[in-house]
């Protein structure tokens, strides 16, 4: 097992040149890249045979980084990252300074705040948002573990993460879609 600054670095590197990785987040093993990079992204949809019309979500860490992506953020949305007592998916208008396949027809983008410290560090380093979804097939189970995650998945991704590979997680976020007029929807508790 490597060390945390050993695992950014390398993904770092990966991402950097386009790749996609397997890697633990706040809530599931997740995929992702760098979120500003559409080919990066085209591999992502190709890897869970998703539709490209299904958006998936963006990491972020901190505010500096929401309001690069979002020119206005709903007071309301810092209420509820503040009073979260899990980590809290927000679906957002107009996102801007992201790849165009990764916001959602009606304009929308998918963030989460993350604290995780290998999440934290690599968007530290990147400067960029980092693409995060569930690392299935799309329409199969979210892996609980890095021991269910199929071996197709394993096999299409550029680099694996090596950190908390025992690590359980049965809970992905709570999703909230919050419009710019601060109409409130919970979208998965």
């Amino acid at each position: 097992m490597n060390d945390i600054n050993t695992e950014v670095h390398n993904a770092f590197e990966i991402i950097q040149k386009g790749g996609i990785i397997l890697y633990p987040t706040d809530t599931v093993w997740g995929i992702g890249c760098d979120a500003t990079n559409p080919e990066a992204i085209k591999k992502i949809y190709a890897l869970k045979q998703r539709e490209e019309s299904k958006s998936m979500i963006v990491l972020m860490n901190g505010e500096r980084m929401m309001y690069n992506v979002f020119k206005e953020i709903p007071e309301v949305a810092w209420q509820i990252l503040d009073l979260s007592e899990k980590p809290t998916t927000l679906i957002l208008d107009n996102p801007r300074n992201v790849a165009e396949n990764i916001i959602a027809e009606d304009k929308t983008l998918g963030v989460r705040l993350v604290k995780e410290p290998f999440c934290f560090k690599l968007m530290e380093r990147m400067k960029k948002p980092l693409v995060s979804t569930s690392a299935n097939i799309s329409g199969q189970p979210t892996p609980k573990s890095f021991k269910e995650i199929s071996p197709e998945i394993i096999k299409g991704v550029d680099y694996i993460v090596n950190l908390h590979h025992d690590k359980i997680c049965d809970k992905p976020s709570t999703i909230i879609k919050l419009t710019s007029d601060s109409q409130v929807k919970i979208i998965r508790k």
